[in-house]
């Protein structure tokens, strides 16, 4: 089924994905001599720390067992919980006991207040700014949460839970810290002194079911020619440069692109922490290490690279090019690994290019910026330029082709731009769309050469306003 035909899927998806309802709640008015709610509060405070508590008197040691799994483990929990909340006798409804029980399960075995945020599905990023400050990421927007954590101790105790996990630490000799969740969530921590007003803790979730290209259609990233390129282009073994800020994307479409990879072939990752979710059964995934507490140990994406290629790669797909690993893969792409896909921070095209040359400056080797430029020309077939735009959407905005070099300068050229003159929407939505600028990209020959599918049509700006 193409990508056209499965459009319609894609779009009763989104009709049926979660949205956010924002509301107000108004408390009702109280009596200044009587106040009710605070006592109420401050008494199932006092329940939740005594009942916590009690809970790791009674099972303290079996937490940290090893042999336990996590539905066994948390079937004890409540099992006692519930064993502890009968004794105090409270005058709950059943709901409010059920909260209060998932409350305290959420503090002892999971991370606290975040623990519903990680199950919501509208939300997609978590940023703690403090224990009493924790803004979400719903469909594009920022919003203050109503979550908090009662203290920076409560904090830092679910910090510091996260990244035993993966074997790392965090404390003021080493107080910034990468890791994930073990739903493949990303995470970055950072506590005092470096925190001057407190921890601070950034959570990009993972999704368990990873967006399809259908999906990117459906939200308007793309259009489904440019789908169709991507498709063509990854087929073609192009050598391509997902560039954006951070939070466009990036590695979503990264997603997407190496989910065309023919199933046959055999798929190097390589990434700082695990994010890709490749549908493909002949996938190798490696992940660079931090040094440990003597300083020593690190391996990071560059020894990956370098690593790879003596893999027996087909192809190579690397999360993120962030410093002088760029030399390596531009060296891989030009010799005989194409088909490589890596994403970058850029603002454009053109900036990609110049940030590409910075990243191979930063391999230590003396290299003269003409030679870096011709390697980046050689080396470079597509750029998708991928852009988070004011009304929070997602979008791609350049699909540009690298032809070569005149002169010193790398020469580019566009095959589809984003069109912002189309104005918006009486929602603030960007009406625009991507439209094919009428160059025929060279790389398009090469389609015909090896008998890849697809309309030269979709170049032609005749045929798009038909």
């Amino acid at each position: 089924m193409s990508i056209s035909d499965r459009l319609d899927t894609a779009r009763d998806r989104a009709e049926l994905a979660p949205t956010s309802a924002k509301g107000t709640t108004s408390a009702p008015p109280r009596a200044a001599a009587a106040p009710v709610a605070p006592p109420v509060t401050d008494a199932l405070s006092a329940v939740k720390a005594r009942a916590t508590e009690e809970l790791f008197h009674r099972i303290g040691s079996r937490i940290n067992d090893s042999s336990l799994t996590e539905e066994v483990l948390h079937e004890i929990v409540r099992e006692e919980l519930i064993s502890i909340i009968d004794a105090e006798q409270l005058l709950l409804t059943a709901d409010e006991r059920n909260r209060l029980i998932q409350d305290i399960e959420d503090d002892a075995l999971g991370l606290g207040p975040l623990q519903r945020l990680l199950k919501d599905s509208a939300v997609s990023e978590i940023m703690v700014n403090g224990y009493d400050r924790i803004y979400v990421e719903r469909n594009g927007r920022l919003e203050l949460s109503t979550s908090r954590f009662a203290s920076e101790h409560h904090l830092r105790r679910a910090i510091e839970r996260i990244v035993s996990k993966v074997g790392r630490r965090i404390d003021e000799s080493s107080p910034m810290v990468d890791a994930r969740l073990s739903d493949g969530s990303r995470v970055n921590a950072v506590v005092p002194p470096l925190a001057v007003k407190g921890s601070s803790l950034t959570i990009r979730k993972f999704s368990e079911t990873p967006l399809t290209v259908e999906d990117l259609i459906g939200f308007g990233s793309m259009t489904p020619q440019i789908a169709e390129l991507l498709r063509a282009a990854v087929e073609a073994r192009l050598n391509i440069l997902v560039s954006g800020g951070t939070g466009t994307g990036k590695t979503t479409l990264l997603n997407v692109l190496s989910s065309f990879i023919p199933a046959g072939e055999r798929i190097v990752t390589i990434e700082d922490a695990i994010e890709l979710n490749l549908q493909q059964d002949h996938v190798v995934q490696l992940e660079s290490r931090p040094p440990n507490i003597e300083g020593s140990g690190a391996v990071s994406i560059r020894d990956l690279v370098r690593n790879s290629l003596r893999m027996r790669p087909d192809r190579i797909v690397v999360g993120e090019c962030r410093s002088g690993e760029a030399l390596d893969m531009l060296q891989a792409m030009n010799t005989g690994h194409d088909g490589s896909i890596s994403t970058l921070h850029s603002n454009s095209p053109r900036d990609c290019i110049a940030r590409l040359e910075t990243l191979v400056l930063m391999a230590g080797m003396d290299l003269p910026l003409r030679a870096i430029r011709e390697q980046v020309a050689s080396a470079v077939d597509l750029i998708v330029q991928i852009q988070r735009l004011r009304d929070g959407t997602r979008r791609i905005t350049h699909v540009t082709e690298v032809i070569g070099m005149e002169g010193e300068v790398v020469t580019l050229q566009d095959a589809f731009l984003f069109n912002f003159s189309a104005g918006i929407d009486a929602k603030g939505t960007f009406l625009g769309v991507q439209e094919p600028t009428g160059v025929r990209p060279r790389f398009s020959d090469k389609f015909e050469e090896l008998g890849i599918e697809f309309d030269l049509n979709a170049f032609s700006t005749t045929a798009w306003r038909r």
